[in-house]
């Protein structure tokens, strides 16, 4: 597929929103999942228990991620899992290449992780001649078409059943062309479960990193993950620093918000502890397990109380679904790894608002993904402070981001000056709005992008002010 970047937003969702197929897919697949997880939460107030429950302990736990990063490195170290520290991308990928290395790897297998999506693991290893292949089925699907995941939970939810046989059917020999979800799951089984033998190293995401014991969560339902983990003898789990917690006892509200608003299961198939390589006298499990903490622009959302915030994600992709944006253009369009709402505030951190302030404006301010947001982040909040951002330098007790004012135009800023000097002068306000009632007639049909889906505005022939005064005269009349 042709390169994406999220500074051609607008081509690309002009592009998604012509492709009928695209939206009948994705219109089926977000009603599904919306329906799925009304269901899952069909008790309003234990949905709000869970939330309220969910959103302070990501809180609190955010609050002491400095001391619970040491503390985990410190359990994870005791346990036997090496621990790696990564500010960047670059540095993530030379951590793992370096580890490859050492074993004279040549081929990784790998369970969902979208930090290695964030990182570009797979093309980075391409280059040292490492293969890495995705075993989870919606990655492995993608991979074979040279795709990318649309969704960070379900990688080829823009893809119906005929899409994928097709891409079995250029992709893979002695397939037979099917329309059977079953037998296509199968077929993509078959194929990986020799990949899980073979491979030198497994990698994996983590879902989260309990700081108390030291252990490594991994929620999944297809049971690829455990064998990322377990079958080769180099188990490789990389995660960003936010998925940090401070209690085993954290887990289970957090688990059961993640899944119902992920897939709207109570529980997942598969829910996976890692805490050590294997020990003596035990029959499977890896001999060695790396732990990488990546940074990446996280730090900077983390010195920032407000945009902290945005680190108390848990991914579930519920603010992805309800998103009347993403619903009709899809994760594509918005040419980033975390696409939808949640993608449009975190992405700033992560590749700068230079690259990304026009998503910051590619949403109707709904609310919708605030709603369902399993911890409570507030999305819009965050949307309209990265909004002035965008278009205006740091302020003092701000901490300047990576494209902080690149969306600054001169001749809006001078027009709203403009505007902010009359609606703070009464008597030119008014004498502004007498010129304009009688000027009406210059002002042009089309306004832009305003009227795209708009109908043209219409001064109205009184003004608010004067039909108070005609509204007041009129009841002192009838007194």
């Amino acid at each position: 597929m042709s390169e994406l970047s999220p500074k051609q937003f607008h081509h690309q969702a002009k592009e998604a929103l012509a492709d009928k197929q695209l939206r009948d897919n994705f219109r089926g697949a977000m009603d599904y999942l919306k329906e799925k997880r009304k269901v899952a939460f069909f008790d309003a107030n234990e949905e709000s228990q869970i939330r309220d429950a969910s959103e302070a302990i990501r809180q609190r736990c955010l609050s002491k991620l400095p001391d619970l990063l040491e503390l985990l490195e410190q359990k994870c170290t005791a346990n036997g899992i090496e621990v790696h520290w990564a500010q960047n991308s670059n540095e993530a990928n030379q951590l793992i290449a370096n580890i490859a290395n050492k074993h004279h790897a040549t081929s990784i297998i790998k369970g969902k992780s979208m930090v290695s999506e964030e990182i570009e693991l797979n093309h980075e290893m391409a280059k040292l001649g490492i293969e890495c292949l995705e075993s989870d089925m919606g990655e492995y699907i993608v991979q074979l078409d040279g795709d990318k995941p649309s969704h960070i939970i379900m990688p080829a939810i823009h893809k119906n059943i005929q899409e994928v046989s097709d891409t079995f059917q250029d992709n893979l020999d002695d397939f037979t062309p099917t329309l059977d979800v079953d037998e296509l799951i199968q077929t993509g089984r078959r194929k990986l479960r020799q990949k899980f033998h073979d491979a030198d190293i497994g990698l994996s995401g983590v879902n989260f990193a309990v700081a108390e014991t030291g252990t490594l969560c991994l929620v999944e339902n297809e049971g690829n993950g455990r064998m990322c983990t377990t079958v080769p003898n180099i188990h490789i789990a990389i995660t960003g620093i936010e998925k940090v917690v401070e209690f085993l006892s954290d887990i289970p509200p957090l688990y059961s918000a993640l899944t119902r608003s992920a897939t709207g299961q109570d529980i997942t198939t598969y829910f996976n502890m890692i805490t050590s390589p294997r020990k003596s006298g035990e029959l499977d499990g890896p001999k060695e397990v790396h732990l990488v903490l990546l940074d990446n622009g996280r730090s900077q959302a983390y010195q920032d109380k407000e945009m902290r915030k945005t680190l108390q994600c848990i991914r579930c992709g519920a603010c992805m679904n309800h998103c009347p944006v993403y619903t009709r253009i899809g994760g594509h369009a918005y040419g980033t790894v975390y696409p939808g709402p949640i993608g449009k505030i975190i992405s700033p951190h992560l590749i700068g608002l230079n690259e990304t302030n026009d998503l910051v404006s590619a949403s109707t301010m709904c609310g919708a993904c605030a709603e369902v947001c399993p911890v409570k982040i507030p999305i819009t909040d965050i949307l309209q402070r990265l909004r002035k951002e965008a278009k205006n330098p740091a302020q003092p007790y701000h901490l300047p981001l990576k494209g902080q004012n690149s969306a600054s135009n001169r001749l809006e800023r001078f027009l709203m000056s403009v505007f902010s000097f009359m609606a703070t002068h009464p008597a030119f306000y008014r004498t502004g709005v007498w010129l304009a009632k009688r000027c009406h007639f210059l002002m042009p049909n089309k306004m832009g992008g305003w009227t795209q889906c708009r109908t043209t505005p219409k001064l109205a022939k009184k003004s608010v002010s004067q039909l108070l005064k005609e509204h007041k005269g009129a009841d002192h009349e009838e007194q």
